[in-house]
């Protein structure tokens, strides 16, 4: 099967040597498909091996003929077992290499012989006589139906000359018949004789050239017509002249009888006279050289054929072959049922444009107006001064009434008929599709390749007029008519049915139609991807084929896309023809518009290797010179074209002819701006300039100046196309690509090999043309995408949606970029939340540390700020460990050779640079709060110290009466203990003297942390804070007044005033609620008022108004915002100081100890263990601390709860993120929602964030199970540190030193409180450790148990969560957030206006180095229309103005729709 021959597998582009009879078939057809003249010359490597081995002497003996065969029986026997179509191609190729082709093909099996008429069918020749050569015209045509007449050589008995090597000679070809002189051509025929081949003379024109002035068939057959009766006979009856080759003619030879045309006999040297009735002429050699008597022979067939009268084309030999008992190769039913069909729809052609017009009527003007109007939608070049919705609504009314007029034609007899055969059998819709090609490439040949070769004639005269040539060009277009047009018709049945409701039977009727042409692609035949006419691609058509290719081979689809460009007639389709066996459109009647793909399997022992299930060729029409662009407007055409092909392609064969090498300058210039394009959205396609009839092949060296002025072309062109891209730091068009001059550049000599029509391809061509192939397949092994057919069919969707935009630096508007920008980011959150939480984790454990010193450390030598020193070294090196292990996963990730990573290429910088910032900012976090809580640490102090100091007074005074009462008396009772220690305990009270904190103005300490924070600002800004007093500022709410947010007005609408005004005042409320939430945070804090407090304020403010710098706030309003903020804050704090020093108050606190101390006492004296006590004591302390530790851990996991429970995926990048959020608006349909979101972004989606979250964990109580994981996981840590104390006994010696141990071991887990801890450790002297370790042991177990059950009530999901140090909705929020609403090309602020309106369009009047390129593809989506349509009313109400002007499609969206379009913005999947 020719599938199986095109094939690409190891022995593709394989040069191991035959060594098997068995490969000599696959090593014919392999160069036979290449048009390689040598093809015939294939051998066993051992016959040639025996002449090297045994050197001269053995040069005369036999071969072993095992392993030879002769060309013929090669020949013979590969068309036996070839079906049709394959046939047909081996045909066209020997053809095309001026090879003799089968014409009676015997089967020495079933000694039956077969006409080859399909098999010759294809085969097309151009020649011109003498009259036509001042003409310039020519013949070009079938030559199975052209009226040429044939002359045959046949021999009877034995001759001395050569048959075949007469008729070479007479072809002025010495290698078209296969003779003895060439290789393997003296081996003995075995199933090759009664072989009749067929060759032509066609001329050219030129009467010094030409051996014949008219065409002529030469036939020729093997072997003696005495064996071959059959054939003779068939020859007889079909020739102009029969020339017998002969050395023993006998006057009665019974085969010579009742012949009818013309006998010449030929002859060596006559050796007796002879006369007969048949043989009228006798052509002698005698002495005469081979020259002279080849001259003879050229001037008898010259007679006959200048005589002839029986011209009878090869088509009309069937009848004879019928009555011959000759099998025809056409008569197979499937043949004949296809060719009646195919000749149904053709035949009654005789006018093309009305056939077109009445027959295929979708594709004609309403297909070319509804490819421009989608254009224009696009582009907007006519709007002129309509508004933009309603003149986008307009062009798309006009386009659903083009496709009503499309619905509305019937389906045409042409069009039944074609189905019917596209719907046939496998093999019946090949012959079909076949039949097709040839009748309608017969009528365009008719028509058209006069009107060609005027084009080309026209194109080369300077002083031609260029309209002519486009009129010419018009001409060409509409006369045209091949099998493309009718597979377009049915895209476009197949397109306007789809603009019908789903449920529509006649949308239902036409599902079918992608699956033919899926097919029909599957079976090696090249279907149209851009439609050159309407200079459009029916995507919707497209992506239905290619969907139902990928389903039809079972979801193995990977291609490799190889695609070739130049200047037209420069021989693209021929160097793809050659190099992969296919068949573009070659002839002059036909040639390629548009652009066209077809499918080359990959053998399955390749795939691996070259990752690929198919190999895609896409072929394109010729690019036009500028000057002739510019009339028909093609060069936008072309540059669509390029930028399409290049950026589809995965290998891109620039074509480029020498003789055009001039004009091949200014087509460089298209193709290098695709080139910069396909760059900048991180694809790369591989490059070779294909240099094509170069003269000079002597050595590639010499080549090297062109190579060189290539380059400088190259760069030349780069540089321009760089500033019309507006991307000037590109140079060289090696900045564009990898391109080496030597390896990218491949030199191809001239096609043929002499004057055409007799020239053979030249071999040079033929092998040049496989060596880089062969360099191909290196670049298809390494290539680094590895895309199957829906992944191009997304790609081709997004690259010509950005070419119809005209907006081909795309940013994330192509759905594999979409893609592949979104793992990226769903990867790179997974690594920046893993390296947040951990580094969360270390910080809580470094806060706690910080909290417990003095307690935990015990060496006085070291003070607070050392630890906090070795805090920050250690946070520096795990903060390089995480940034590096980031850096390393991103560079893992981009060495992969899936996922799409060569398409987010150029983003990789930005990610390099995100997790550095990373780094930098959670450093600062790290460091702010670890001083922080050293600050707040060393604040404390002087309360620890009171606290400390009167415990160790009473500690001293408890201990001095327990001596005097065991002195005085052993047996106290216990009412004399207590009256004793009554009386001591108030002599000791009166006896200290108690000194409690200092009261702060926090008001007045505050407004000087404000007054050194604006410090550097100007003398203005500070001189508006004189006369404030933070005590009254804050008590009444905030307004905005019209001078705190434009200083000018005057020149301003009132309305424009109010409603920035209102913005502004809303972004005031945002910044003052952020703050209240962080005031009531710390309040909750335990310890005391610190400066910092105020300072984080300050901090928080200035980040809000930095990362909203659109929203431009006056330095009054700022200051005045400060002021309340810090006045309501200074009172908020100054309670909780108040509070803390009431409830720190010295005495009070040494007095809630009195009965502590008094049952210590009591203990001591009777000498009781404290064991217990002291345990429970202990275990009351864990509590809280515990509950602390659980309350710090959750948050984070709350985060990872959220991320990767069910619903993860909507929180995985900041796309899926936003998708979700505006499918939940639309879900709700709530207007008041809709306005939070837009007006107050930022606390609408943490709001969001927070019931999603309370939601998630609502389910299955998973809130109380993280609380008691973390529970449990800490009490185990504690258990566990309670045993490793135990054992070492050696350094335990009571209670008080265990309970240290404790301390110090769980330091950087749990904070203990000092006062309480001290409190335990007085009078605490019990040394029976081990007794406490099991009480401890106990206790802790039944904290735990008594923690779970509160946590298994739950309560309000809602406070809990709020009342978590780390929120969950803050940090997810912060990954994910959106904009800033900075400026999007460089985040800097508007500082030009000054207070002053400056129309938009005027931004380079203030920023001239500013170029902003307009983004026409940003159309209003369908989202926000349907939302904009839905609460039309609504919003003018709330905004106090008129209903907008909608356009009447918006009115006609559904949420469907809405959603619909949601998903594609988005690139989300059903």
């Amino acid at each position: 099967m020719l599938s199986t021959v095109l094939e690409i597998n190891a022995d593709t582009t394989s040069d191991e040597p035959l060594t098997t009879m068995q490969s000599l078939p696959g090593a014919f057809l392999k160069k036979l498909m290449m048009a390689n003249v040598n093809a015939r010359s294939v051998k066993c490597l051992t016959t040639d091996q025996e002449v090297s081995y045994y050197g001269v002497d053995n040069l005369d003996t036999d071969s072993d003929s095992s392993d030879v065969i002769n060309p013929l029986d090669l020949i013979t026997a590969l068309f036996l077992c070839s079906d049709g179509f394959l046939q047909q191609e081996m045909v066209q190729k020997m053809s095309i290499c001026q090879f003799a082709v089968p014409l009676l093909l015997p089967n020495c099996d079933t000694e039956q012989i077969t006409l080859m008429l399909w098999a010759l069918r294809d085969i097309v020749k151009t020649f011109r006589l003498s009259s036509q050569v001042d003409t310039k015209s020519f013949i070009e045509e079938r030559i199975v139906v052209s009226d040429i007449p044939m002359v045959s050589f046949v021999r009877l008995g034995e001759s001395s000359l050569s048959k075949s090597n007469m008729l070479n000679k007479l072809l002025s070809n010495p290698d078209t018949f296969v003779h003895g002189d060439m290789d393997c051509g003296d081996v003995p025929r075995k199933i090759s004789d009664g072989l009749v081949e067929i060759s032509w003379y066609l001329p050219c024109g030129k009467r010094n050239i030409d051996r014949f002035t008219k065409p002529v068939a030469f036939a020729n057959l093997r072997g003696d017509i005495r064996s071959f009766k059959t054939q003779f006979s068939f020859l007889c009856q079909t020739s102009a002249a029969i020339y017998v080759f002969s050395d023993e003619l006998e006057a009665d030879s019974e085969v010579l009888k009742d012949i009818n045309t013309e006998l010449f006999l030929v002859v060596n040297s006559q050796r007796k006279t002879f006369t007969g009735d048949k043989v009228t002429h006798v052509i002698e050699k005698k002495g005469r050289n081979e020259a002279a008597f080849i001259k003879t022979l050229q001037s008898s067939v010259g007679v006959v054929i200048e005589n002839c009268q029986n011209k009878l084309p090869i088509e009309k030999m069937d009848v004879i072959a019928h009555q011959s008992g000759i099998l025809v190769d056409e008569d197979s039913d499937e043949c004949q049922s296809a060719r009646k069909m195919a000749d149904k729809i053709t035949s009654n052609i005789t006018d093309t444009i009305k056939f077109k017009d009445k027959q295929l009527p979708l594709q004609g003007q309403v297909w070319k107006e509804i490819s421009q109007l989608e254009k224009e939608r696009c582009r907007l070049r006519k709007q002129g001064d309509q508004d933009i919705e309603h003149y986008k609504s307009s062009l798309k009314k006009r386009e659903i009434k083009l496709r009503e007029k499309q619905q509305s034609f019937e389906m045409t007899e042409a069009m039944t008929n074609f189905l019917i055969g596209m719907s046939s059998s496998e093999v019946e819709r090949s012959y079909f599709i076949k039949w097709m090609r040839i009748y309608l490439d017969n009528m365009s040949r008719k028509n058209l390749s006069g009107l060609r070769e005027k084009y080309k004639m026209l194109q080369k005269k300077e002083s031609a007029d260029k309209k002519d040539i486009t009129d010419l060009d018009r001409q060409i277009s509409d006369g045209s008519l091949g099998l493309e047009h009718f597979l377009r018709e049915l895209g476009q049945l197949y397109e306007a049915a789809c603009s019908l409701p789903e449920d529509s039977p006649q949308r239902e009727q036409m599902e079918h139609l992608p699956g033919l042409c899926a097919q029909m692609l599957l079976d090696g035949f090249p279907i149209e991807l851009v439609d050159g006419d309407a200079s459009n691609i029916p995507l919707k058509w497209i992506s239905a084929v290619l969907t139902r290719l990928h389903n039809l081979v079972d979801s193995n689809s990977k291609i490799r896309v190889v695609t070739v460009l130049g200047v037209q007639s420069t021989g693209k389709s021929t160097l793809l023809n050659t190099m992969f066996g296919v068949q573009f459109a070659v002839s002059s009647g036909r040639c390629t518009r548009g652009a066209f793909m077809l499918l080359i399997k990959v053998n399955k022992d390749l795939k691996q290797e070259l990752k690929c299930d198919f190999i895609m060729v896409i072929d394109t029409e010729g690019l036009k010179s500028p000057e002739l662009a510019q009339l028909d407007h093609s060069y936008e055409h072309d540059n669509e074209l390029a930028t399409l092909v290049i950026g589809l392609s995965d290998v891109t064969i620039i074509n480029m002819s020498m003789e055009n090498s001039t004009e091949m300058k200014d087509i460089l210039q298209i193709v290098v701006h695709a080139f910069i394009r396909m760059k900048e959205v991180g694809k790369k396609p591989i490059c070779h300039f294909v240099h094509q009839n170069v003269s000079d092949m002597s050595a590639h060296d010499n080549n090297m100046r062109d190579r060189k002025k290539l380059l400088e072309q190259l760069n030349e062109m780069t540089q321009a196309a760089a500033r019309m891209e507006k991307k000037e730091n590109i140079t060289k068009f090696t900045d564009v690509m990898d391109y080496d001059p030597d390896t990218s550049s491949c030199y191809i000599p001239g096609l043929w090999h002499g004057t055409p029509p007799m020239a053979p391809v030249n071999a040079g061509y033929s092998e040049a043309v496989y060596d880089f192939k062969k360099s191909l397949m290196k670049d298809f092994r390494i290539c680094p995408k590895n895309d199957d057919l829906t992944h191009f069919m997304k790609w081709t969707q997004s690259l010509w949606e950005s070419v119809k935009f005209e907006n081909f630096i795309f940013s994330f508007k192509n759905s594999l970029v979409a893609d592949a920008y979104a793992r990226l980011c769903s990867e790179y959150n997974g690594w920046e939340w893993a390296f947040q939480k951990n580094m969360y984790n270390w910080m809580i454990g470094a806060e706690t540390n910080i909290s417990n010193f003095g307690m935990t450390v015990l060496n006085h030598q070291i003070t607070i700020r050392d630890v906090l020193k070795d805090l920050m070294r250690e946070a520096s090196k795990k903060l390089a460990e995480g940034e590096k292990e980031i850096q390393d996963n991103l560079v893992k990730y981009f060495e992969k050779q899936d996922g799409h990573v060569n398409l987010v290429e150029k983003y990789r910088e930005g990610f390099v640079s995100s997790a550095k910032t990373l780094r930098r900012e959670t450093e600062n976090t790290i460091s702010n709060t670890l001083h922080g809580a050293v600050e707040i640490k060393e604040g404390m102090a002087q309360l620890d110290d009171i606290k400390s100091s009167q415990a160790n007074t009473m500690e001293k005074m408890v201990l001095s009466l327990l001596q005097t009462c065991r002195e005085n008396k052993s047996d106290l009772s216990e009412q004399v203990l207590i009256k004793e220690f009554e009386r001591m305990w108030k002599k000791t009270l009166s006896d200290i003297k108690f000194r409690g904190l200092t009261r702060r103005k926090v008001a007045q300490d505050a407004f000087s942390i404000l007054q050194d924070h604006l410090s550097t600002r100007s003398g203005h800004i500070q001189s508006l804070l004189v006369g404030n007093s933070l005590v009254d500022c804050g008590k009444n709410p905030f307004v905005v007044e019209s001078g705190d947010w434009w200083q000018k007005t005057k020149d301003i609408m009132r309305f424009w005033e109010r409603d920035y005004r209102k913005k502004a005042q809303d972004f005031c409320n945002d910044i003052i609620t952020q703050c209240q939430e962080f005031i009531t945070q710390k309040v909750k804090n335990k310890t005391d008022y610190h400066d910092t407090y105020i300072k984080e304020l300050l901090e928080i403010i200035d980040q809000t108004l930095q990362q909203n710098k659109k929203r431009k706030v006056s330095e009054e309003c700022e200051i005045k915002l400060k002021l309340h903020i810090c006045g309501r804050a200074a009172r908020t704090f100054q309670k909780k100081h108040d509070d803390l020093i009431a409830v720190n108050d010295p005495r009070k606190c040494l007095e809630q100890s009195k009965n502590k101390y008094l049952t210590d006492f009591i203990d001591l004296f009777h000498n009781r263990d404290q064991g217990l006590k002291k345990a429970e004591e202990f275990t009351k302390l864990l509590q809280p601390a515990v509950q602390d530790y659980v309350t710090k851990m959750i948050g984070s996991d709350v985060v990872d709860e959220v991320k990767m429970g069910k619903g993860s995926e909507d929180y995985s990048t900041n796309g899926a993120f936003q998708f979700s959020i505006l499918k939940q608006l639309l879900t709700d349909g709530e207007y008041k929602k809709y306005r939070e979101y837009i007006n107050h972004y930022e606390r609408f989606v943490k709001n969001w964030l927070f019931d999603q979250i309370v939601q998630q964990l609502s389910k299955n109580r998973s809130l109380e199970k993280l609380e008691k994981k973390h529970l449990s996981e800490i009490v185990k840590i504690i258990t566990d540190t309670i045993s490793n104390i135990r054992k070492s006994h050696s350094t335990i010696k009571d209670i008080n030193t265990f309970i240290q141990n404790i301390c110090s071991a769980l330091g950087k887990k749990l904070v203990f409180p000092k006062d309480g801890l001290d409190l335990i450790m007085t009078l605490n002297y019990s040394e029976n450790t081990e007794q406490f370790a099991d009480y401890l042991t106990d206790y802790v177990r039944e904290m735990e148990v008594s923690l779970v059950a509160e946590y298994n009530k739950g309560g309000d999901i809602k406070e809990r969560l709020r009342s978590l140090p780390f929120k969950p909705q803050d940090k997810m929020f912060t990954s994910l957030f959106g904009c800033g609403e900075v400026c999007p090309f460089c985040s800097a602020s508007c500082e030009a206006g000054e207070g002053t309106f400056h129309p938009y369009k005027d931004y380079r009047k203030y920023y001239p180095d500013w170029i902003i390129t307009g983004d026409s593809s940003m159309e209003a989506s369908d989202y926000w229309k349907y939302v904009m349509a839905t609460f039309n009313e609504t919003i003018a109400k709330d905004t106090h103005a008129l209903p907008a002007d909608i356009p009447e499609d918006w009115k006609a969206l559904t949420s469907d729709d809405a959603m619909k379009s949601l998903k594609g913005s988005f690139n989300m999947k059903d």
